[in-house]
C-alpha cells in the first residue's frame, strides 16, 4: 500500500511539476504544439532497467527519477550534456533521483540502483536520495552525491574531477581517489 501512494505522489508532482514547466501558451499549430511538449517532455520518470538506460543515455533526459529498485548485470553510462530544467539557458546539470517524496519535498522512500560500474560522463550529475550498489567511474567534472549513499568506491578519471567532487549529507562507503 506504501509503494501504490508513493507512486501515486509521485505521478501527481510530476503532472503538477510539468503542468507547471508548460506555462500558460494556448497552443494553436503544431508547430506551437511540439515546442510545447518538447519543454514538457524534459524529465522522466521510470519503473524498469530498459527505460532508465534509455532516459540516461546522450538523448534521455536531463533528470531521471526511478519509481522502485533496478538492478543491471551491466555497466551504465550517464552521458550527454543536459541543463537545469531542461532550458538551454540555464547551468549544465544532470540528476538521477531513485527516491519517493512528499508535497514538502521530504524523501519518503529510497530505491536501490545497482550494477557492477556506473560510469559519469554527463557534467554536474547529481545522484540525489536513493543508494548505488558498485563501483562508480567519474570521467566529467561536478559530480555530487546529495542525501544519497554510494555503496562502493568512486574513481576519478583526473584529478580535477575529483576535486569538483562533493558529498552533501550522504555518504560513501568505499574510497574515493583518481585512479
Amino acid at each position: 500500500m506504501k509503494k501504490y501512494l508513493s507512486l501515486s505522489l509521485i505521478f501527481l508532482l510530476s503532472i503538477v511539476v510539468l503542468t507547471g514547466c508548460a506555462g500558460n501558451k494556448n497552443v494553436t499549430t503544431n508547430q506551437e504544439t511540439k515546442q510545447e511538449t518538447d519543454v514538457v517532455a524534459t524529465a522522466s520518470i521510470v519503473s524498469d532497467e530498459d527505460a532508465f538506460i534509455k532516459a540516461i543515455s546522450k538523448d534521455g533526459n536531463w533528470i531521471v527519477a526511478t519509481l522502485n529498485d533496478l538492478t543491471f548485470d551491466q555497466e551504465i553510462v550517464i552521458e550527454g550534456e543536459f541543463h537545469n530544467k531542461g532550458k538551454s539557458s540555464n547551468d549544465l546539470y544532470r540528476k538521477l533521483a531513485p527516491y519517493a517524496q512528499d508535497e514538502d519535498h521530504n524523501i519518503t522512500e529510497r530505491y536501490t540502483i545497482t550494477a557492477p560500474k556506473m560510469i559519469i560522463k554527463s557534467p554536474n550529475t547529481r545522484f540525489q536520495g536513493g543508494i548505488f550498489v558498485g563501483d562508480i567511474y567519474v570521467q566529467a567534472n561536478g559530480f555530487n552525491v546529495n542525501k544519497a549513499t554510494v555503496k562502493g568506491n568512486i574513481y576519478f578519471a583526473k584529478a580535477e574531477y575529483k576535486e569538483s567532487f562533493k558529498v552533501s549529507n550522504g555518504k560513501v562507503t568505499g574510497v574515493t581517489k583518481v585512479k
